[in-house]
């Protein structure tokens, strides 16, 4: 099955995408949230026929309502590491990204203030179904409800030249974009040979598949439960691979007017402009 949001922002509302229709599932679930997520709502969601319900158009937003948090997996593919002249980690590197940079996904991107490093990372996202604390990788794929499409916008010189950690430059407004839907984990056959792409103004940057993560979904699950306890709803991003604005000589970076496309196999499509910053 795959879940969306459909409607403005903070007014959106649960919808069942299927063959290309959404269908307004608000008179049962109040949305797609930690409370939709712990008290069974896949199960209960999944009984339900798409049709018996009214249709709904409009803007489409994260495919998940504002998790307790976004953890992110660095540098898990090896050529991504390279281009950006960094070591291999030998364990997963984590950050966060802020749960108010969370929005839809053909939302614009808004560049930050003062920001002239702001780039791009087509990577796939886990959403957790269930409260998970010290899980073994053999058991990580039970705590999984699905997967969607993200783009970890980053901007470069917060977060490399700023000191501190990666957060900085990770959890600006606008650089989640999350969706079109949770495809959940019985829509995607192998999780593990899903191919990706994104494109700057109609230029092909990235292209992978997520056979070449180093850390794969149920060793993130497990790595990530050891420190701290993962949400219903909260949602694990796993990394991108090369290609990214940062990887070139010289750097390329979006300006405002720039539109960035991306998709992965399963999991469908997103577009967004990058707007300047005004305030």
């Amino acid at each position: 099955m795959k879940l969306a949001r459909i409607g403005a922002v903070g007014q959106e509302k649960p919808a069942i995408y299927e063959n290309g229709e959404y269908y307004d599932v608000s008179s049962i679930f109040p949305d797609f949230n930690e409370s939709f997520f712990e008290r069974g709502g896949l199960a209960a969601i999944s009984n339900l026929k798409a049709t018996d319900f009214p249709k709904i158009s409009g803007r489409v937003g994260s495919c998940v309502a504002r998790p307790s948090k976004i953890v992110c997996v660095g540098l898990n593919y090896a050529d991504h590491a390279n281009e950006t002249g960094a070591a291999i980690p030998t364990e997963p590197i984590l950050f966060f990204k802020s749960t108010t940079a969370l929005s839809g996904p053909n939302d614009d991107i808004i560049i930050p203030k003062n920001s002239t490093k702001t780039d791009w990372e087509v990577e796939l996202a886990i959403v957790i179904g269930k409260k998970a604390s010290y899980v073994s990788e053999a058991d990580a794929y039970d705590y999984v409800a699905g997967y969607c499409l993200h783009n970890d916008l980053s901007e470069r010189e917060y977060q490399l030249e700023r000191g501190g950690n990666w957060s900085k430059g990770k959890g600006c407004d606008t650089f989640a974009p999350l969706g079109p839907f949770l495809a959940t984990k019985e829509e995607i056959a192998d999780v593990h040979q899903l191919s990706m792409w994104l494109d700057v103004n109609g230029k092909r940057f990235q292209m992978s598949n997520t056979n070449q993560l180093i850390f794969n979904v149920p060793q993130v699950v497990s790595y990530i439960s050891q420190f701290m306890t993962l949400l219903p709803g909260d949602v694990i991003s796993t990394g991108t691979p090369h290609g990214v604005g940062l990887g070139f000589n010289p750097p390329i970076y979006l300006q405002a007017g720039d539109v960035v496309t991306l998709g992965m196999e399963g999991l469908g499509e997103q577009k967004q402009t990058a707007i300047a910053y005004q305030g």
